[in-house]
């Protein structure tokens, strides 16, 4: 499963073959991609949702080191479409993306020496 829509929605525990969320869904996955962007991952010229056509492979390319991107936007994307009601489980949630971040944003520099 390459799509990022389906792999996302995989994740949040929605069905493939359930669509009516998607528009949500990709609203909530292109927000957190122009965060990334900021931080240097993804494609120089920007990238967006826009059904299950877009793949992590368009997204990341040949980045291996940058697999935690899948993991990022899901977590934002949760807290966005689906938020936790117990604080304990929101802070941890918010400590991982704050983790993820700047894991990511290190490894983007790292990659640009």
């Amino acid at each position: 499963m390459d799509s990022i829509l389906v792999s996302v929605k995989k994740m949040l525990g929605v069905g493939e073959e359930y669509t009516h969320f998607d528009p949500d869904i990709i609203l909530d996955i292109n927000a957190v991609l122009m965060g990334l962007m900021q931080i240097g991952v993804g494609p120089s010229g920007g990238f967006i949702v826009t059904g299950e056509s877009e793949t992590w492979n368009g997204l990341l390319g040949d980045r291996i080191d940058l697999e935690a991107t899948k993991t990022l936007i899901y977590l934002k994307v949760r807290l966005l479409f689906d938020p936790p009601t117990s604080s304990f489980v929101l802070e941890a949630i918010e400590r991982q993306i704050t983790e993820f971040e700047w894991r990511l944003n290190v490894q983007v520099e790292k990659g640009e020496m």
